[in-house]
This record gives C-alpha cells, structure tokens and sequence, in this order.
C-alpha cells in the first residue's frame, strides 16, 4: 500500500510540475527548492457517533517543496512531506479512548503571486488544493479503525530573504483544510473529523 501511494505522488507530482512555458527573466532558472522544518499543528473539530471530540497531536517533520516561475511574480509550488499524528477521543460515551496513530501524505499543490522579485526580502502568498493519503492507521485501544482519503485545499502566506543570488532565507505559514471519515471496530463508531492543520516553516530556498 505504502509503495503504491509514493508511486501515486511520484505521477501527480510530475505531471503538475510539467511545464513548456518560459519564466519572464531569462537570466534566471525558472526552478526553485526549498527544504523547510515544520511544525504541522491540527485545529481539528469531529462529530462522533458515540459522543466526543476528536484529538490530534502536533508533529515536526521535514518538507522539500518544488516551485516553478511562470513569470516573475507568478509560480507554481508542490509541497512534499509525509507525518504522524497521536489520535484520541475525549468525552465519549464510553470515556477517553487511545485511537493510536496513523499517517499522511498530502502532496499539495499551489498557485502563488511574489510582490517583490527582485528584492531582498521576497513575500508572496498562495492558494491551492491538497489530495491526503492515510497509512499505516494504528488503532490503539480499538479493534480496527480505517480513513478516508480525499480532496481538500490550501492557503499559504510566506517570505523569502534573500543571502546571495541563489540562496534565501524562507519563512512560510499553511493552512490545510482537510477532512476525513474515520470507520471504528468495522463501522460500529463513526466519525466526521475536520484535522485542518496550520503548518509553520521555517528553512532555506535554492534558486538554479
């Protein structure tokens, strides 16, 4: 499962990454890297069958992102990162529950405009959409326990700082609008969960 879900980023990351255009400045690569730490923070809320709220715990993880000029101030951005959450349920019927762990691939894709291209300091924002996989659910106290993937979309505020012609500083702030349904001990629990994450980084741009 694990090999045909990298397989699936691998394919949506080259084809939304293709590109036959030519960014404005002919004196620059279109292409930039950036590596990043970040700090993934659910704000999640849940309707559960048995009463409760959903809990998820914050995790740092690395995150390599790939970006394309089609002009100066218009790029395309392909996050990639995978993490692991803690799952809980608090307030339940049946009390506080370890729903164990599971973990997520949400390749991303967003569409950016950068004010200032030619300065120092370089902010930009971005908007997109995401599509989450979830793997390796562990189900804790619970018998079994499986998630939906799907579709969700992005906003992105973030600051290049410019060290030297191809190399930046880079701040950045996500949030991710993600939803899933979770299916508990084979459908006898229900839940509706909204994680909607914000993603805090923090790392250095490479421009060719």
């Amino acid at each position: 499962m694990v090999k045909n879900i990298i397989f699936k980023s691998i394919l949506c990351a080259a084809a939304l990454q293709f590109s036959v255009g030519v960014a404005a400045d002919d004196s620059k690569s279109p292409w930039l890297i950036r590596v990043r730490a970040i700090d993934v923070v659910p704000d999640e809320s849940s309707t559960v069958s048995i009463g409760g709220n959903v809990t998820a715990s914050n995790r740092v993880v690395p995150e390599l992102d790939i970006s394309y000029f089609w002009t100066d101030h218009f790029a395309t951005e392909l996050i990639l990162a995978t993490n692991s959450h803690n799952i809980g349920a608090v307030g339940t019927s049946l009390g506080d529950l370890d729903i164990g762990k599971v973990t997520l691939l949400p390749p991303t894709l967003l569409a950016q405009y950068h004010f200032n291209p030619d300065g120092k300091l370089r902010p930009y924002v971005g908007a997109g959409i995401n599509y989450t996989f979830f793997y390796n659910a562990d189900a804790g106290d619970l018998t079994s326990i499986s998630y939906d993937d799907g579709f969700g979309y992005a906003l992105q505020a973030g600051i290049d700082i410019g060290l030297n012609d191809n190399w930046a500083l880079n701040a950045d702030v996500k949030k991710i609008f993600l939803n899933t349904d979770a299916s508990i001990n084979g459908g006898a629990v229900t839940a509706d969960v909204d994680l909607d994450p914000w993603i805090f980084g923090l790392g250095f741009a490479y421009r060719y």
